[in-house]
């Protein structure tokens, strides 16, 4: 069985997923964490509540940190089509960036 470990992520993405009490990944972050982290497109298709949300966001985060933020300048977009998903996955970004400095500026315009 796959561990959030065993994906390469940065270790306080790790951190803050173990605070946030999940211990193993599930198949559709196991399949789409690796390539997204390669930085190679990623459509991932699952039922609500399979953790599609971290599948993207843990890597971005990762990152993220390996880079240079510039002025605090913007560097990720996500898109959502309703307001609700929007909070949901800004809640779930600073969630699992907790223990890093990325931040979000979500905004429901």
């Amino acid at each position: 069985m796959t561990k959030f470990s065993d994906l390469k992520l940065d270790p306080k993405v790790l951190q803050a997923i173990a605070e946030a009490g999940y211990e193993t990944p599930t198949p559709i972050q196991s399949g789409a964490i690796p390539p997204a982290l390669e930085g190679r497109d990623v459509l991932g298709i699952a039922q609500t509540g399979t953790g599609k949300t971290a599948s993207f966001t843990l890597p971005m985060i990762t990152l993220l940190g390996r880079g240079r933020a510039r002025a605090r300048m913007p560097r990720s977009l996500v898109l959502c089509p309703t307001r609700e998903l929007a909070a949901q996955v800004a809640e779930n970004f600073d969630i699992y960036a907790n223990c890093s400095i990325i931040s979000n500026a979500a905004s429901s315009c």
